[in-house]
């Protein structure tokens, strides 16, 4: 097996798992089926995803959907490996969260991916956080939280997700790995379009229609998330913290902080040390 899942918390109608895939390319894929309706965040690696809503690369960031009963693949054929949060709600459990959202009427997902989204961005590492932490009895409201955000998001999508070719899949993979292992220090379009050997122009249409962003949003995204774990998992300065993620300035740092996450940096340990 190439697929170790741990399951983290639980409760009436949901799971959360921390699942870790080690296939790589040349690994073929085989065929899973959803027992209840998944929400899985994608935390690290990036893998190719075939079921019956679509196909679609994910990366750190996106969100994997699938519906009870859909059967499904996963490829590694452009990487090695991924970790996702993964949680499970049953049917019963996610109709009581969508009655409660304004304009979501549906009962599933259209689509096979969210892409990263701002809106879901400190959420994501809340449970990130928590995962890295031990922190299981936070799980259930963040998994309450997780159902209901996702819904809403699922809602306003307009319409399925072309399929990318295997092609560009391959190019935005190898440059995903590029920036996580190198997000801390400057990396410009010119660099990571020459690791896929292709132009600028052509690198940055391909990135936006896979990833859901551009590379620069991604490497800020990656920087940030980053920050945002280390900010609820140790005790080290913002300043630390903000240079080792890769940012030269502390004000930057805030600023970008407090606009991706929703509040400062200060504000947001302060949230965890208050719980």
């Amino acid at each position: 097996m190439t697929t170790a899942q741990k399951t983290l918390a639980c409760g009436h109608g949901w799971q959360v798992s921390d699942v870790i895939c080690t296939a790589v390319a040349g690994d073929r894929p085989f065929e899973e089926e959803h027992r209840s309706f998944c929400v899985a965040a994608v935390t690290r690696g990036t893998f190719r995803y075939r079921t019956s809503q679509g196909t679609a690369m994910l990366a750190p960031g996106a969100i994997l959907l699938g519906n009870p009963g859909a059967c499904y693949e996963c490829g590694h054929e452009h990487g090695a490996g991924d970790r996702c949060l993964s949680f499970h709600f049953s049917p019963a459990y996610l109709e009581r969260v969508v009655a409660e959202l304004p304009g979501a009427k549906r009962l599933g997902f259209a689509d096979p991916r969210l892409p990263p989204l701002p809106a879901l961005a400190p959420l994501l590492a809340e449970a990130e956080a928590a995962r890295e932490t031990g922190d299981d009895g936070a799980f259930e409201e963040l998994g309450l939280r997780m159902a209901g955000a996702v819904a809403a998001a699922a809602t306003d999508s307009s319409g399925p997700t072309r399929i990318p070719s295997r092609r560009d899949q391959k190019r935005v993979a190898e440059a995903v790995r590029l920036i996580e292992l190198n997000a801390e220090r400057p990396l410009s379009l010119t660099e990571l379009a020459d690791g896929t050997a292709t132009s600028p122009f052509h690198f940055l249409r391909i990135f936006r229609h896979v990833a859901g962003m551009t590379p620069y949003q991604f490497l800020l995204r990656t920087r940030l998330h980053r920050a945002a774990v280390q900010l609820r998992t140790s005790n080290a300065a913002i300043s630390t913290i903000a240079f080792g993620a890769g940012f030269n300035d502390l004000s930057t740092f805030n600023r970008r902080f407090r606009r991706e996450m929703g509040e400062a940096p200060g504000a947001y340990r302060a949230r965890r040390a208050g719980r």
